[in-house]
């Protein structure tokens, strides 16, 4: 036991967690062959483990094979040999006192043709991001706008990907559906214009999340947990407010609440920003919309963030300092003074550099 609120343990469901840091999700491009993580990767968040983080995220695990995947060298999680592979990690991490969590996404329109088998982007509307492709500099082709047919067979990709993770032993399993990503421009109207049950009012908007949700949560046992993650912000296009304003947000979470999910995860740049023009923090507007357990990260990277963060929400995620720094956990256990470091530095996610 301790007084320090960071170090408390915290219980979500059955789990009871150490303390309330975790290693957030990160996308990676680190599949060498048969979409399966390069073993430093796997080191990496077994080492996270080791070093005190509560619970480790895998990267984002791509879905189906025709049209989930963004970017070049993603990992999957439906072979027998993609199932060892991970099964091994999911073994170590929680050997080591950690829970492992699987987080798992489809690219929608921010998806790159060139490295799906199918050769496709789709997404909730034929609308492409205004922005370049940082990877190729060239405009994000105009993805198809998902038909009837494409829907289920995009939502089968998760659930197949949630069996994968539950073959691999992991304690629970994140939609993600934050950052712009294909659940993300579902939800938002900036990206979302059909004129069907699936767009239109946010209760339209939201079918195709719950859809997922509610697919994925029959293959899950109820003794693992299911998150999911939602954002304000994409990948692409980062300076529009994917949504109306606090009034849609809170709405969107009670929607949210109201579904088998076990933990809701929200992304923010930097979890102390006002948000929507009020002066409460996204954590503080979600909370107020739900009581389910919370997790928050963006820019959460020494004591005093952690602390702060925590007032509002229950698990403090960390991607970049928890990458760039093995001893993160400890270095904020003892209050030690540690940077903030940019997304440029962060880059050693996406190179060949073998991860510390």
């Amino acid at each position: 036991m301790t007084d320090d609120p960071i170090f408390s343990p915290f219980s979500i469901k059955n789990h009871r967690l150490r303390n309330r840091l975790g290693v957030a999700p990160m996308t990676r491009m680190s599949s060498v062959s048969d979409s399966i993580p390069r073993q430093d990767v796997f080191d990496f968040l077994v080492r996270r483990a080791a070093n005190g983080a509560a619970l480790v995220y895998t990267e984002a695990i791509v879905t189906d094979y025709e049209s989930s995947q963004g970017y070049p060298g993603q990992a999957r999680l439906t072979t027998q040999r993609q199932i060892d592979a991970w099964a091994a990690t999911v073994e170590k991490i929680r050997a080591q006192g950690a829970l492992a969590i699987m987080q798992m996404f489809h690219c929608g329109r921010m998806a790159w043709p060139e490295v799906n088998p199918a050769g496709r982007s789709i997404g909730p509307s034929a609308l492409a991001p205004k922005q370049l492709n940082p990877l190729t500099q060239a405009p994000y082709p105009l993805p198809d706008a998902m038909s009837r047919f494409d829907i289920p067979h995009v939502i089968q990709g998760f659930v197949e990907t949630a069996k994968g993770a539950v073959a691999a032993g992991f304690d629970g399993v994140e939609i993600h559906g934050a950052h712009g990503y294909l659940i993300n421009q579902f939800l938002s109207s900036y990206s979302n214009r059909r004129e069907d049950d699936y767009g239109g009012v946010l209760a339209n908007r939201f079918r195709f999340a719950r859809e997922v949700i509610r697919a994925v949560r029959q293959v899950v046992p109820s003794d693992r947990l299911l998150a999911f993650r939602i954002s304000n912000w994409g990948i692409a296009d980062p300076e529009v407010s994917l949504f109306q304003d606090a009034a849609e947000w809170q709405a969107l979470i009670r929607l949210l609440a109201a579904e088998p999910v076990d933990v809701i995860s929200v992304s923010t740049y930097r979890f102390s920003d006002a948000a929507f023009g009020t002066a409460k923090t996204m954590a503080q507007l979600t909370r107020e919309a739900t009581t389910l357990p919370l997790m928050i990260c963006g820019q959460i990277h020494d004591h005093k963030s952690a602390e702060q963060a925590l007032q509002h929400a229950d698990i403090a995620l960390s991607a970049k300092s928890v990458l760039l720094n093995p001893d993160w956990v400890e270095d904020v256990r003892r209050g030690k003074a540690l940077p903030l470091y940019s997304s440029q530095e962060a880059n050693v996610a996406y190179t060949t550099e073998p991860l510390l």
